[in-house]
């Protein structure tokens, strides 16, 4: 288990402002390698793969999970065999740690 993922979110409503890229590359390490920055910083992502629709929903459930037990939520794209995970922290406009900490409980469970 990662540092990140023994950690729990904290709610933040445009209290802090979102972390710098530089502070999204640092955390970007602790994470799975097919996690990417995209948005110039401002969204973490990563497709995930699978035999087919049944194992990808399970995943998309479970990651649904982990959402609701965090009170951060990511958007999901569910297909036939692969779910697209983004994540950004939407009242910052930008990442915080949250997302980062929801991206390593998701790499915990595939």
């Amino acid at each position: 288990m990662t540092k990140l993922a023994k950690k729990k979110c904290k709610p933040c409503e445009g209290c802090v402002d979102p972390l710098y890229p530089e502070q999204s590359e640092v955390l970007l390490k602790q994470l799975n390698p097919e996690w990417m920055l995209i948005d110039q910083c401002r969204m973490l992502a990563r497709t995930f793969i699978f035999k087919d629709f049944k194992q990808a929903l399970a995943f998309a459930n479970k990651v649904g999970a982990i959402a609701e037990e965090e009170g951060h939520h990511p958007d999901l794209t569910i297909g036939y065999g692969n779910v697209g995970v983004e994540l950004t922290t939407h009242a910052l406009g930008g990442l915080s740690e949250n997302d980062f900490i929801v991206a390593a409980k998701i790499d915990e469970i595939k």
